[in-house]
Protein backbone atom coordinates (compact mmCIF):
# COMPACT_ATOMS: atom_id res chain seq x y z
CA UNK A 1 0.00 0.00 0.00
CA UNK A 2 2.96 2.28 0.49
CA UNK A 3 3.35 2.44 -3.29
CA UNK A 4 -0.25 3.60 -3.71
CA UNK A 5 0.04 6.54 -1.35
CA UNK A 6 3.70 7.47 -1.68
CA UNK A 7 3.16 10.62 -3.74
CA UNK A 8 1.46 13.68 -2.24
CA UNK A 9 -1.63 15.21 -3.77
CA UNK A 10 -1.02 18.19 -6.06
CA UNK A 11 -0.53 21.36 -4.02
CA UNK A 12 0.24 19.55 -0.77
CA UNK A 13 3.57 19.07 0.96
CA UNK A 14 4.78 15.50 1.51
CA UNK A 15 4.64 14.33 5.13
CA UNK A 16 6.32 11.22 6.50
CA UNK A 17 4.06 9.26 8.81
CA UNK A 18 5.29 6.95 11.53
CA UNK A 19 3.00 4.53 13.40
CA UNK A 20 2.76 4.68 17.18
CA UNK A 21 4.36 1.88 19.16
CA UNK A 22 0.92 0.97 20.55
CA UNK A 23 -0.44 0.50 17.03
CA UNK A 24 2.42 -1.79 16.03
CA UNK A 25 2.07 -3.83 19.22
CA UNK A 26 -1.69 -4.19 18.67
CA UNK A 27 -1.27 -5.40 15.09
CA UNK A 28 1.45 -7.88 16.04
CA UNK A 29 -0.60 -9.35 18.89
CA UNK A 30 -3.69 -9.54 16.67
CA UNK A 31 -1.81 -11.34 13.90
CA UNK A 32 -0.31 -13.78 16.42
CA UNK A 33 -3.80 -14.63 17.73
CA UNK A 34 -5.38 -15.03 14.28
CA UNK A 35 -5.76 -18.59 13.02
CA UNK A 36 -6.97 -19.49 9.53
CA UNK A 37 -8.35 -23.00 9.11
CA UNK A 38 -8.84 -24.47 5.62
CA UNK A 39 -11.45 -27.16 5.10
CA UNK A 40 -12.03 -28.37 1.55
CA UNK A 41 -12.67 -25.16 -0.44
CA UNK A 42 -13.63 -23.05 2.61
CA UNK A 43 -11.52 -20.94 4.95
CA UNK A 44 -12.45 -20.13 8.53
CA UNK A 45 -10.86 -17.38 10.60
CA UNK A 46 -10.63 -17.75 14.36
CA UNK A 47 -9.30 -15.22 16.84
CA UNK A 48 -7.66 -17.11 19.69
CA UNK A 49 -7.37 -15.02 22.86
Amino acid sequence: MNELYSEPSPGKKATKYEPKNETVAFLLSYSAALSVISYKSMKFEALIN
